[in-house]
């Protein structure tokens, strides 16, 4: 249950979780931008991004619930 009540809580970012999180953004906003500037617009681009943003998403994740 309290596994629950972590996944499902608002995380607000602090000082210390802040620049951990831009960090994640801005890494990965370069390899992103990388991708649509050598790779062509497809499919395969697009599901490439996406997976990036879920990467994101996980990492902050991990970030925002550590030792919770």
């Amino acid at each position: 249950m309290d596994d629950l009540k972590t996944r499902f809580t608002y995380h607000p970012p602090t000082q210390v979780t802040g620049p951990q999180f831009g960090g994640i953004r801005s890494r990965l906003l370069e390899v992103a931008e990388y991708i649509i500037a050598h790779t062509p617009n497809s499919r395969e681009q697009s599901l490439s991004i996406t997976m990036l943003e879920q990467a994101m998403f996980w990492a902050n994740a991990a970030i925002a619930r550590k030792g919770e």
